[in-house]
């Protein structure tokens, strides 16, 4: 078995579509506008695999992330150079937090959010 796609439903398409593709460099595959839900779907890839579906519906009520509620905690991308990918996005405009060690594998890793305030994860391959 295997993870599919993640779904993310978005307040602001338009920013959402922005943030992951200019900012995350993550690719479209697919986009959508489905009239009878008067909303969008975005499939989006990485290196040639299908991994988020962003949608857009209309006034979705917000996400809670603080404090950390049931459900889904973050998604997490793993990159080659953490270091050089936190330098990257922070040169896109993007708050990061700090370069952390995970005390368990010895790898680095820091965390960052979307225009929704969803936590993402960039953590060392």
């Amino acid at each position: 078995m295997n993870i599919h796609h993640i779904a993310i439903i978005c307040s602001d398409y338009e920013a959402s579509k922005r943030f992951y593709t200019d900012i995350l460099g993550l690719r479209i595959l697919r986009e959508v506008y489905r009239k009878d839900r008067d909303s969008y779907k975005l499939d989006l890839g990485i290196g040639g695999h299908y991994v988020i579906e962003l949608f857009s519906f209309p006034d979705p009520p917000p996400r809670i992330s603080h404090p950390e509620a049931c459900g889904l905690r973050h998604l997490a991308f793993s990159v080659e150079d953490v270091v050089q990918k936190r330098a990257e996005l922070v040169s896109k405009g993007l708050e990061c937090e700090a370069v952390r060690t995970d005390e368990f594998t010895g790898k680095k890793f820091f965390f960052t959010a979307d225009p929704d305030h969803l936590p993402l994860e960039f953590y060392e391959e």
